[in-house]
């Protein structure tokens, strides 16, 4: 949580509380930038509004930037963070079956259940059909957990596969984003015909 739970003792009931409500702002941010809205989402596809990705790179680039500065104030030890195992087959696999999901459906998971709050019926099919996967996934495959982990290649970091520091890794993303959100806005303005009618 955050994560504080190092230095502060949450009970279960608190660490709940704060779940839910930093789950309500998340929704809450999703639904007033559009992203509650399939048409904003599958946009980028179409590469006449892509506020989905410069959004999205933004919050990588802040949270690598935000970790670099508490690790550099000594205010947080990131050997302390969980990351997951990489196992290049399952992510690539993974990678692709979610980009097709979002292809065909319009909604990642958090857009889903967003969209769903505002009583879109497209977003409850998905977040349905979502929840079925994830179910069939859970009950009907259980060797291929055993799969992943038995071919994870361990916890892989930008730092520790190229000797380079967090520091330099956040101002390399910090240069990407500005240069890609630059490239992002010439798309925007060379495909903004495909752009549907309000």
């Amino acid at each position: 949580m955050f994560p504080l739970t190092d230095s502060i003792e949450f009970t279960l009931a608190t660490e709940l509380a704060i779940a839910l409500v930093l789950g309500l702002g998340f929704g809450v941010a999703l639904e007033r930038a559009g992203f509650g809205s399939a048409r904003k989402l599958t946009a980028v596809f179409y590469l006449y509004d892509m506020a989905v990705v410069k959004v999205m790179f933004s919050a990588v680039v802040t949270t690598l930037g935000g970790l670099f500065l508490l690790s550099a104030a000594g205010q947080l030890d990131l050997s302390s963070l969980y990351i997951e195992p990489t196992n290049y087959t399952a992510q690539l696999l993974g990678g692709l079956l979610f980009g097709a999901g979002f292809v065909v459906g319009g909604y990642c998971p958090g857009t889903s259940l967003a969209a769903m709050a505002t009583g879109r019926k497209d977003a409850m099919v998905f977040a349905l059909g979502m929840l079925a996967g994830v179910w069939a996934y859970a009950e009907l495959t259980p060797q291929l957990d055993d799969w992943y982990k038995a071919t994870a290649v361990g916890e892989l970091t930008l730092p520790a596969v190229s000797g380079l520091g967090m520091g330099w890794w956040a101002l390399i993303f910090a240069a990407f984003l500005a240069f890609g959100a630059w490239g992002m806005t010439r798309l925007e303005a060379r495909f903004a015909h495909l752009r549907p009618p309000q």
